[in-house]
């Protein structure tokens, strides 16, 4: 079946095993950086950076490939949620951000031989109308094992088939 893909729980994360296409949850603090500004981006492409959280490398480094899709989720924020869809059009690559010292970001024990941390390109699907908040996502009983509700804090998250269907669904309702 097309964007069909499995999800096994290993150890602490999701473990993907591809089928064709995936999908993710990339959490952003919209005050920083929103589904607005990734929609305004002339270039198109937004390198999707500063994660420093060793699960969420691993995920992006090893699991998400080109074509894969995300929803992009605001947190710590007012209205928590899902506010809309980009697409990863690149591959995961060195952060630049890791080697400049004037970089919230970077990291001494970082080196251009053996880098820590990744970033994937992004480009902007999608924007939802109607945001699919973190308590609809609760409340509902089909998504009560989504990484989102079980792991809540990740960066990067696996989403499977069903629960991209059904957020969407949730997204286009009224």
């Amino acid at each position: 079946m097309l964007h069909q893909f499995m999800m096994e729980k290993s150890y602490k994360y999701y473990k993907i095993s591809r089928v064709d296409m995936a999908y993710w949850l990339l959490k952003t603090e919209p005050d920083e950086f929103s589904i607005d500004d990734l929609e305004k981006l002339a270039s198109g492409v937004e390198p999707w950076d500063g994660i420093r959280n060793y699960q969420a490398r691993n995920i992006m480094r090893d699991q998400i490939q080109v074509g894969d899709l995300a929803f992009i989720y605001h947190s710590s924020c007012k209205q928590v949620g899902v506010a809309g869809i980009a697409k990863v059009v690149k591959a995961a690559y060195p952060d630049p951000a890791q080697f400049n010292p004037e970089s919230k970001y970077y990291d001494p024990k970082s080196t251009q031989d053996n880098p820590r941390w990744v970033c994937i390109g992004v480009k902007f699907e999608a924007k939802f109308s109607n945001l699919v908040s973190l308590k609809e996502i609760k409340a509902n009983e089909q998504l009560l094992d989504m990484a989102l509700v079980k792991q809540g804090r990740l960066s990067v998250q696996p989403v499977r088939q069903s629960e991209w269907k059904i957020i969407n669904k949730l997204a286009n309702k009224n």
